[in-house]
C-alpha cells in the first residue's frame, strides 16, 4: 500500500533531527507523533520553531521516546511503498530516527511522491502516453493544490497533501482518459476529428 510521510525538524542544519512524523495510507488512515530528542540532539532553530510552532519544551513533555516511535513506524510501515515531497531531507530525518533507536538507517527507504503520483496517472492513461504528458499532468496537479502559508507547517497536514494530490492525480488522469475515448468513440473508423476540438458557439455561450 501507498503511505506518504512528512517530519518536521530541529533545523535545516547539518546535525538536525525529527521533532515530529506523520503518515498516511492510501486508503485514508493517518498517525502523527511528535519526537522526544535524544540527549545527543541538541541542535535547535528559533527561526524554524515559528514555522512549525512546536517547542522544544514541548518535545520534552509530550514527545514520545524515539525507541518507541521507531518501533512503531516499523511494524506499521515496513513492506509498504513510502514516499514523501522532499526524500533528501525526509530521508536524512528518517535515518536519523533509526539510527538513535539503534535501527540500520536503510531500514526504511523513502522515494519522492512525484513517482507515485506519475505511476497513478500512467496506471489509468495506459504505457502509451507520452512520458511529457504525464509529467504535466503532475505538475498541474502540484501546482493547482499549493496551499497558502499557514502560521504552523506540521507534519500531517503536509502528508495528507501529498495523499490529496495522489488522489487528484487519478481523477484527472480518468477525466483525460474518458475524454480521450469519448473522442474515439466519435470516429470509430480512425478519422479526424473536425474543428480541432474547439467547442461549439452553443457550448461557448452555454460556459
Amino acid at each position: 500500500m501507498i503511505v506518504f510521510l512528512d517530519f518536521e525538524a530541529s533545523s535545516l542544519r547539518k546535525d538536525s533531527y525529527p521533532i515530529e512524523i506523520a503518515w498516511v495510507f492510501e486508503d485514508g488512515r493517518s498517525t502523527t507523533r511528535l519526537i522526544r530528542p535524544t540527549p545527543e540532539w541538541t541542535d535547535w532553530s528559533y527561526e524554524a520553531e515559528k514555522i512549525h510552532g512546536i517547542t522544544r519544551g514541548l518535545l520534552m513533555a509530550q514527545g514520545i521516546a524515539v525507541e518507541d516511535v521507531a518501533e512503531e513506524m516499523l511494524r506499521e510501515l515496513a513492506g509498504h511503498d513510502l514516499f514523501a515531497s522532499a526524500p533528501s531531507w525526509d530521508g536524512k530525518w528518517l535515518s536519523t530516527l533509526l539510527r538513535g533507536a539503534g535501527h540500520p538507517r536503510h531500514a526504511l527507504r523513502l522515494a519522492k511522491s512525484d513517482e507515485a503520483f506519475a505511476t497513478a496517472a500512467r496506471d489509468i492513461m495506459g504505457e502509451t502516453v507520452p512520458d511529457k504528458e504525464i509529467r504535466q499532468l503532475v505538475r498541474e496537479v502540484i501546482a493547482a493544490t499549493e496551499p497558502p502559508v499557514s502560521p504552523a507547517h506540521r507534519a500531517l497536514p503536509d502528508a495528507q497533501l501529498e495523499l490529496e494530490r495522489w488522489q487528484k492525480v487519478r481523477r484527472v488522469a480518468a477525466e483525460r482518459t474518458q475524454g480521450g475515448q469519448r473522442l474515439m468513440a466519435l470516429a470509430p473508423d480512425g478519422q479526424a476529428i473536425c474543428g480541432s476540438m474547439k467547442p461549439s458557439k452553443k457550448d461557448a455561450n452555454s460556459s
